[in-house]
């Protein structure tokens, strides 16, 4: 009988500290933030059908729902909601393209969204996705990496002045050491997010700026 050939495992972090893609353990994938590229647009997070290699059913399903909810309770913690008595704050979100962490994005990308409306905020809100891959603690995890027979995926977001937790899951299980390795990690990578948010706000409020101090005419 012949011996069975040997399953190759797959090495997510080599000698040298890099990922598959390149990136070290707590790098973040490039990031664009571009503030009003839809000028009309309560929570609903959905994700197109070509968003995934398999067609994804247009119905919204358990995870659009819950998604929805999750992400609804944060900007609940961030908007100065008694402000607004009697009052419903819509907030749309479409996933054209998904490579993991996509519910981080839209929450990232839709707090930069609801401050750029005008609508009051005691923070923007922050987040970023960490987890565990190949037994290494990793920050923003790629679709193969969620993959991984041991992945651990932790969407976290967080109001960054005060460090409030507004939204955190897990799926699957840490040691307190890795946990508290996966927090520390995560919480450097969304004071990256944070500043490319306001850096993005900033962006596009800067030109009437300039043309205040030019006497109206920008040069």
């Amino acid at each position: 009988m012949a011996a069975k050939k040997k399953e190759e495992k797959t090495e997510f972090v080599n000698k040298q500290g890099k990922r598959l893609d390149g990136r070290t353990t707590d790098q973040v994938r490039p990031i664009k933030i571009q503030v009003g590229v839809v000028p009309r647009a309560r929570y609903s997070y959905r994700m197109a059908t070509f968003s995934v290699p398999d067609r994804k059913n247009p119905k919204p399903g358990r995870r659009d729902i819950e998604i929805s909810k999750v992400s609804s309770e944060a900007f609940e913690r961030a908007i100065f909601t008694e402000r607004f008595p009697n009052t419903a704050i819509d907030i749309f979100v479409e996933v054209l393209d998904s490579n993991a962490g996509t519910r981080i994005a839209a929450l990232t990308c839709a707090a930069v969204a609801v401050a750029d409306a005008g609508i009051p905020m005691r923070d923007l809100i922050s987040g970023v996705a960490v987890g565990k891959a190949g037994g290494k603690i990793i920050v923003d995890m790629n679709k193969f990496e969620e993959d991984a027979p041991d992945a651990v995926d932790i969407p976290m977001a967080i109001l960054p002045n005060t460090e409030e937790i507004v939204l955190l899951q897990m799926d699957g299980l840490l040691s307190k050491k890795e946990w508290l390795e996966a927090r520390g990690k995560a919480f450097e990578a969304i004071k990256q997010v944070y500043e490319l948010q306001k850096q993005a706000l900033l962006k596009k409020y800067e030109q009437p700026v300039e043309a205040a101090e030019n006497g109206g005419v920008v040069q």
